[in-house]
């Protein structure tokens, strides 16, 4: 594609035209692999007078030594070879070897599948190679690395008993305050044994997404804030939270009618806080947040209640169906998902289990703000559209992460 077509191609064009050069990389790359381990099979001193083939290639390619050497791991994992008295030495993936020869596997997912593959034992490195391969059509490099990790374990569940420690002795003092500019201000000091349960807690909430919905750009202060947030929805959603005049603890949102539905405006968080219509419809979805919907004239049109919204066994539903976000790729548990209208309740959807979907606060943001849909598919169960940029067919997807292990001992 020229600079003149390329400046005339819409955003799909531009993606298919992507996706084909990555193909012919692809199986380039792949190609040379298996040259490089024909090489090592016949003696790259004799053929060459190298010492190594990884040193070859730097010089070939000119690549640095570190990219040379994994490109020859690579090769050695996927291609059959021989050492020198012609004994065979078998492919650690030689199923993977023939579907990135088709240029169908980028070199990250290539390293996820043989990482797995190098710590399942060898009567079941056949089977997982076909399931990792199976789910690879469909999903990312940090997918098949969850499920691989998942088989793994599953193989091999044995693991280092918890260290028990004596608690020191409590020293905490906290405070939060709200500067006039709505921003939020949080300072505190803690003994040894709170800040290590608060540094847990927030380092296994602040781990990079792994979705279909691209790299995790957030800084590490960002993903710490994200994280402290979702400990906070997580506190919020406990059922032995201390009740406060009678209530489950909570935050009122008011937005006028016209601005829910259309998603455009402000409206009051609290007392003094402001939120933008948007933000508020996402909360209206299922939240400790209660929306006060009012009329043109300021007058409450509709006070909603928590139960309104999911009730408890309804949500047990949800977590027997989704078992965590049902976002593709998304590994967060159900504890930390929000219930999803579909159609959302101020268009008039019900709030039932046909019109929700479970989803964590980042991809329930998501799905309001892009080109992503969701739907019920006949099955029963929650798939996704992506936008036409991401996949020109929209073909449906879903999040087999938290389902059942495809692969069993």
């Amino acid at each position: 594609m020229d600079s003149e077509a390329a400046w005339k191609a819409d955003a799909v064009a531009l993606a298919d035209r992507i996706s084909t050069l990555l193909t012919v990389v692809r199986s380039a790359e792949a190609e040379i692999g298996s040259l490089l381990a024909e090489i090592e099979s016949r003696g790259v001193m004799e053929l060459f007078g190298y010492r190594s083939v990884a040193r070859l290639f730097e010089h070939l390619a000119d690549v640095p030594k570190a990219a040379s050497e994994t490109a020859v791991k690579r090769a050695r994992a996927l291609n059959s070879g021989r050492l020198l008295d012609g004994s065979p030495v078998p492919a650690v993936a030689p199923t993977t070897g023939t579907a990135a020869s088709g240029g169908r596997l980028s070199n990250p997912m290539i390293d996820s599948i043989v990482g797995v593959l190098q710590q399942v034992p060898h009567e079941h490195r056949d089977r997982v190679e076909q399931d990792l391969l199976s789910f690879a059509e469909d999903a990312g490099h940090k997918q098949v690395a969850a499920l691989g990790a998942r088989i793994v374990a599953h193989l091999d569940p044995d693991g280092a008993e918890p260290d028990e420690a004596e608690p020191a002795t409590p020293s905490r003092e906290l405070s939060l305050r709200r500067r006039r500019t709505g921003v939020w201000e949080l300072t505190g000091r803690f003994d040894d044994e709170t800040g290590a349960r608060a540094s847990a807690l927030l380092d296994s909430l602040a781990e990079r997404r792994r979705a279909d919905d691209g790299p995790d750009f957030r800084s590490p202060q960002e993903r710490y804030g994200d994280a402290f947030s979702d400990a906070i929805d997580l506190a919020l959603n406990s059922p032995d939270l201390p009740m406060q005049a009678g209530e489950r603890a909570h935050v009122m949102v008011a937005v006028s009618l016209e601005d829910l539905k259309s998603g455009v405006g402000q409206a009051t968080l609290g007392d003094t806080g402001r939120i933008s219509a948007a933000e508020a419809r996402i909360h209206a979805c299922d939240c400790q947040i209660i929306p006060a919907v009012l009329g043109s004239k300021g007058e409450p049109l509709d006070l909603g209640r928590l139960r309104r919204l999911v009730s408890p066994g309804l949500r047990r539903a949800l977590y027997l169906r989704d078992r965590g976000c049902a976002f593709p790729g998304c590994h967060r548990p159900p504890r930390h998902c929000q219930g999803h209208h579909i159609r959302h309740w101020a268009d008039g959807g019900p709030t039932e289990l046909g019109n929700l979907v479970l989803m964590c606060g980042h991809h329930h943001r998501l799905l309001h703000r892009s080109g992503w849909q969701v739907r019920i598919a006949p099955d029963g169960l929650p798939e996704f559209l992506p936008p036409v940029f991401l996949d020109k067919r929209r073909k449906p997807r879903r999040n087999n992460l938290h389902q059942p292990l495809p692969f069993a001992a």
